[in-house]
């Protein structure tokens, strides 16, 4: 239910005196303050380091490697500090105790040693509490997987206030082998003196009378905001067994496909991959369902929408709005994926993201009055979620050792009981499922669902198929 940023990733760069104040953006409040759940606003993924030819992957390199370049990233080194009332957004300041050890950790892959067991093992990584007393994040080497193509593994946990899943994109780009120039965000100057109240309260003063001077500019983008929210598409989302409220735990499955398959089912509908995948999760979702003894005739899947421009693109931070769609479920898969793709055409505005205008100030209102937590266990706007990351093109290494497969990892909130995220690496989409297992205890049915729909939609665009 995050809509991340309003604008922009973080706050600007202000000069006080001598000091620096870093702000979070408004779409990195939205991130924090929805953050009230039984399971902490994370996100994270997994990645799976193989054996060459000549060598296999020595955990030692591996964590050496990735201890000098998570270091050189300046916002991982930085605590975020929450003023008082009336002095601001909170903002990244350098924490004076930083110990990478904290942080970095080592652990031999839990028994049986397989893929499944790495993934049980960055899921409770993935919904473990970052203490807010240090920089909000964690990673773990994983040695003596039992699997050729992947014997050690990678588990990086950010909060979601840090980084959107572009943003993410920007830290792990930073970490596999390659030339390294530059951080990836603008690199925070490092701040070692705390500023004073006063000049708190004047900056923040000085933001409100900014923000005050671009309220035309914002409310102008409200028509286009609401086009992305589909308002005037349809009433609330159908009800069914996969919205309750979540509890503590977290279960989660993958699965891959040939990302040109999918591109070319794509242009089958006039489609993207994008409304590809919707199709195929809605559908997944709808078997399952069936098998319950419920039968929607569609579901309201929402999908965020990045709202970055090319330059912004290797930025932390959120820059992110959603587009709740309705998905048929009634038709051919052919017919289901036309209508999907006319349907987000319809919705995607001339300003990408900008939904996050209407949504962030609502849910920040929804947690200033102590209600957003009661909201998000009962909302009916959408049934599930589904991020798509376009991610590596080409294949990557860490300290030289193939990496053979990226795991994209998200926390589901509130009363969504079942979420997607897809992630392309090297011609490969791996989408993740994350569910509670306590009210989806058939998630092996899931995911075996979501393959027959990838199935069904690549012989449904191959005209030499039986």
């Amino acid at each position: 239910m995050t809509p991340g940023a309003d604008n922009h990733t973080h706050g600007p760069r202000k000069v006080i005196g001598s000091k620096q104040i870093e702000r979070i953006g408004p779409g990195d409040l939205t991130e924090l303050v929805s953050d009230v759940g039984p399971v902490p606003l994370h996100v994270g993924a997994v990645l799976f380091l193989a054996e060459t030819d000549i060598d296999t992957p020595d955990p030692a390199t591996v964590r050496s490697v990735l201890a000098e370049r998570l270091v050189r990233i300046g916002r991982l080194r930085q605590r975020l500090i929450e003023p008082g009332c009336g002095l601001g957004r909170p903002y990244w300041f350098d924490d004076a105790h930083f110990d990478l050890e904290a942080h970095l950790s080592q652990v031999r892959c839990p028994a049986p040693g397989d893929r499944e067991a790495v993934l049980s093992l960055a899921v409770d990584a993935l919904t473990r509490l970052l203490p807010r007393t240090r920089p909000l994040w964690r990673a773990i080497v994983v040695t003596d997987i039992a699997d050729p193509h992947g014997r050690v593994a990678v588990v990086m946990v950010l909060h979601h206030v840090l980084a959107d899943g572009i943003g993410g994109l920007a830290i792990l780009a930073h970490l596999v082998d390659g030339p390294h120039t530059t951080a990836p965000t603008d690199d925070p100057v490092s701040i070692s003196e705390r500023p004073r109240n006063r000049e708190l309260f004047v900056d923040n003063l000085t933001e409100r009378l900014r923000m005050l001077r671009h309220l035309p500019w914002t409310l102008a983008r409200v028509p286009a905001a609401w086009a992305e929210l589909g308002r005037g598409t349809g009433g609330r989302a159908p009800r069914c067994s996969f919205n309750a409220p979540t509890g503590a735990r977290r279960a989660v499955s993958t699965a891959e496909m040939e990302l040109e398959t999918l591109r070319r089912v794509g242009r089958c509908g006039a489609a993207t991959v994008n409304d590809v995948l919707l199709v195929a999760v809605s559908g997944a979702l709808a078997t399952v369902l069936r098998r319950r003894g419920e039968r929607p005739s569609e579901l309201v899947i929402s999908v965020p929408v990045s709202a970055r421009s090319a330059a912004a693109g290797g930025q932390l931070g959120n820059q992110v709005g959603v587009m709740p769609v309705r998905v048929p479920l009634v038709g051919t898969p052919t017919q289901r994926l036309v209508a999907v793709a006319h349907r987000t055409r319809l919705q995607k505005a001339t300003v990408r993201g900008g939904s996050a205008a209407v949504m962030g100030p609502w849910f920040r209102a929804l947690a200033a009055t102590g209600v957003f937590r009661w909201f998000i266990d009962r909302q009916r706007l959408v049934n599930s979620f589904l991020s798509d990351l376009p991610g590596p093109p080409t294949p990557l290494t860490i300290a030289h050792a193939p990496v053979t497969s990226i795991v994209p990892l998200i926390v589901s909130t509130g009363n969504i009981a079942v979420a997607f995220v897809a992630l392309s690496y090297a011609g490969t989409l791996t989408v993740t499922i994350m569910v509670d297992p306590d009210l989806v205890p058939d998630l092996e049915e899931l995911t075996t669902a979501l393959h027959e729909q990838f199935r069904h939609l690549a012989d449904a665009a191959d005209p030499t198929a039986p």
